[in-house]
This record gives C-alpha cells, structure tokens and sequence, in this order.
C-alpha cells in the first residue's frame, strides 16, 4: 500500500539566544549518517537558525541531489493553548501572557502542519519519504494528531534534540506511530532527555 513515510526530528542542542552550539553540531552530523542510506523526496526544515544549521550539518551526509528547503509550517510555535481545565498545574506558568489572538496564530499555524505534512497519499501516489528539521512543539503536535488524541495531549510530549520520530500515512488508515524520540544514534553523553535544563525548544 502507498505510504508517505516522514521522518521528524528536533534540530541540534541551540544556545539561549537559538544559535546551535558544538555539540548540535556533532548531534546533527550524527542524525546524517543515521538516515544516510534512506532515498529522501526532500528535507524540509524550519525557518529558525537553530533548525537551518542542523540541516546544513546532516545534508552532506545524505544521497546526493537531496533536495532541502524552508517550510514555514515547521517553525517553532505553541500549536494549542489549553483551557484552564484541560492545564496540568505545572504547565499554568508556562501559558501566563498568552492571550487569545496568540493562541488563535499558534492553532492556525499548527493546522497548517497537519495539512502539508501529516496527511496520507492519494491511493495512486508513490510512496515518499521525507524529512522534517523541526522544534519540540511542533513534533509533539504531529504525534498527538497521529495519535488522534485531545489537542491538549501534546504537552509532555518532549523531544530530545536531533532524536528520530517516524510517522507513516496510508490511505483509509490511521497514522502509523513507528518511533518517537529515538536516540539510538547518538553516544550516551549527547543525548538529552530532560526538558528546560538545557537547551531551547
């Protein structure tokens, strides 16, 4: 059967003003040798440079002629901001200042994600594979919509930087979660697993 396979994963650990560090650099080059041997349609990466400078660091490390572009859907962005009701109580924090105009960009925006990207094939396209350099939020979004689980569900739903999440798409089928968050490819002391203690989504 037809199937759009994607592979997602967060860009590289960033410094606090987003700018990747050394070790996103070597977190990137590892995730490009990772999924060098796989034949990508294309890789799309976010607008932000965190994100655009991990996909500099892995592309070499693709087939050649990979094609790589900006995808504004991919940037980073809260995709839904819970009612007071739907909010854990350790999140309440994070949602102060957010108002209604913000929430509305922040759903617009993510809607726009799950269009491009998290839809199945027509019955009789080829199968393709693609790449998305992405933030943690937006990641989290693809998987709770792939989930088919309550908007509010994509918090908790961390990525650690460079880690793997793969999602197929086939016509008539609900989303195939394959993996989320592997790290597999990168030693020990690059992974990074913990959220807010060191880097940037």
């Amino acid at each position: 059967m037809v199937t759009r396979h994607l592979y997602v994963a967060r860009h590289g650990e960033a410094d606090a003003f987003g700018e990747i560090t050394d070790i996103g650099r070597r977190q990137a080059a590892l995730l490009g040798r990772r999924l060098a041997d796989i034949e990508f349609d294309a890789v799309w990466h976010s607008p932000l440079p965190r994100a655009v400078e991990s996909t500099r660091e892995l592309a070499p490390l693709l087939r050649p002629g990979t094609p790589a572009a900006e995808a504004a859907e991919l940037i980073d962005h809260v995709p839904y901001v819970p009612t007071p009701a739907e909010t854990p109580a350790g999140w309440i924090p994070f949602f102060d200042g957010y108002d209604a105009t913000d929430a509305a960009a922040g759903n617009r925006i993510a809607e726009r994600l799950v269009v491009r990207f998290g839809t199945a094939p027509e019955a009789d396209a080829p199968d393709t594979h693609e790449l998305l350099i992405t933030h943690a939020y937006p990641i989290a979004w693809l998987v709770r919509h792939a989930l088919d689980a309550p908007p509010a569900r994509w918090l908790g739903l961390d990525s650690a930087n460079t880690a793997l999440t793969v999602i197929e798409y086939r016509p008539q089928l609900p989303p195939g979660l394959v993996m989320f968050n592997d790290q597999s490819h990168l030693p020990a002391e690059l992974r990074w697993t913990g959220f807010g203690t060191r880097a940037r989504t």
